[in-house]
């Protein structure tokens, strides 16, 4: 009796100190959302004190002296993190984040380079990597990781993003610049990225028409010729110039061109959704949001309000799904 009395009440002191270090952690993570930095470190420091061999504390506690700009300390537990065999793929995140913050360039790259080793298919710390690169005036070494981001991660939005910026403001690869563009704000629909994306877009689909950026066949692959060669069908449409209604007369010959001709051999979900907006009475409205607010708002506005229904209910499409790109589709080699 008295051993089981022992027992029972060894696992209520141990059940007592799991709840009171659960406790600290969601009190630190409050004053966080709150940014009192200053509390949030205090309670993470007492959490470390009660479960001292807790990464995922320390972890909290990195990313908090991050957050307030304690780099030096930032840097102090993160190492101490990354020393644990159980560090994951956010350690090396936080890490990196942590050493550019502090213009150790170098450093962070070293560190996410470190956790590519261990996460080799890991999409955040691709986009990471490509980022710290880019600060490094690396720019040609970033996209390739960004690239290699998208076959590793294809359902991971940051890729796409800072690549078809590249593409797009080096004048490289429209092609590119405008796939991964529409990919990325389907990914990342309502975000101020979002927004950058849609402008970047339409000037991209200018800049192809217009000519003013010449189509290097040599540097594409089967994959991008046949987007380009299915765009440039449609050049006399676009000879008064480029605007929402021009863009989606091109882009829904586009889609019926590309499944007559291409989609059997390159299938992508990107031209899947637009075929079924098509289908479903909702692609007109899609590019409404995509061009529409990125050429006029006040015409788009305009347009919605005549359009009312049909913009609700691609209102509730756009919201009630989930787009992510599958493995298999990006067709680089």
């Amino acid at each position: 009796m008295k051993k089981f009395f022992f027992i029972l009440t060894f696992g209520l002191a141990i059940t007592a100190y799991a709840q009171d270090v659960n406790k600290l952690i969601e009190t630190a993570q409050l004053f966080i959302e709150k940014e009192d930095y200053a509390n949030a470190k205090l309670v993470l420091n007492r959490a470390i004190q009660l479960k001292p061999d807790d990464y995922a504390i320390q972890q909290e506690l990195a990313y908090v002296d991050y957050l307030s700009g304690d780099i030096d300390d930032a840097i102090e537990v993160i190492n101490k993190v990354l020393d644990d065999k159980d560090a994951d793929e956010k350690s090396f995140q936080i890490a990196g984040m942590i050493y550019k913050a502090g213009n150790l360039l170098k450093d962070g790259e070293r560190i996410f380079k470190r956790g590519l080793k261990k996460f080799p298919n890991s999409g955040v710390l691709h986009n990471e990597l490509g980022e710290i690169l880019l600060l490094q005036k690396m720019a040609s070494e970033a996209v390739k990781v960004w690239e290699d981001g998208i076959e590793k991660d294809p359902g991971y939005a940051g890729n796409y993003f800072h690549a078809a910026k590249y593409y797009h403001f080096t004048k490289s690869n429209p092609v590119l610049s405008i796939l991964y563009g529409e990919i990325f704000i389907n990914a990342e629909s309502y975000t101020i990225r979002t927004a950058e994306m849609k402008s970047i877009l339409l000037e991209s689909y200018k800049l192809f028409f217009a000519g003013i950026v010449t189509y290097d066949e040599k540097k594409s692959n089967p994959f991008q010729r046949a987007i380009a060669e299915t765009l440039e069908k449609q050049r006399d449409v676009t000879t008064l110039g480029i605007n929402t209604d021009i863009l989606t007369m091109v882009r829904l010959r586009f889609v019926l061109d590309w499944f007559n001709q291409f989609s059997s051999k390159y299938p992508h979900k990107l031209f899947d959704q637009l075929r079924l907006l098509a289908r479903d009475g909702l692609f007109e409205a899609y590019n409404q949001w995509i061009f529409g607010v990125a050429t006029n708002v006040v015409q788009y506005q305009h347009w919605v309000n005549v359009n009312a229904k049909t913009n609700a209910e691609f209102s509730t499409f756009q919201k009630n799904r989930i787009f992510r790109m599958p493995a298999g589709q990006n067709y680089r080699y």
